[in-house]
């Protein structure tokens, strides 16, 4: 009996594992991009205004260019472009930008 006990016990554990994995689904990808040359001497962080809502795509270091992606705005929506410094002092901005699929921007 004692044997049986086991075995059955050793298979209830056995059936009973599994490996569960728990993630958030990704974005989905809208395909658009600002690609953006930060010519200030400090990093700046680059906000999409559509809608009324910023939405963060990314930072940019000082003195370089990075394309950053926007998720969640379509092709040939009129968007706000703003990058403001990293240390909040100087905030640029491009008004009326229809997205396309890499709009290009520099600041200063």
């Amino acid at each position: 009996m004692r044997i049986l006990s086991l075995v059955l016990l050793a298979a209830a554990l056995t059936a009973c594992n599994r490996k569960v994995e728990v993630n958030s689904a990704p974005a989905p990808a809208s395909g658009m991009a600002v690609h953006l040359t930060n010519n200030a001497n400090q990093a700046v962080n680059a906000y999409v205004t559509s809608s009324g809502s910023d939405v963060f795509i990314g930072q940019v270091a000082a003195n370089s260019e990075k394309t950053l992606p926007v998720s969640g705005v379509s092709a040939g929506t009129t968007v706000t472009l703003k990058a403001r410094t990293a240390d909040g002092a100087r905030t640029y901005t491009k008004d009326n930008v229809s997205l396309t699929s890499s709009t290009d921007w520099t600041v200063p």
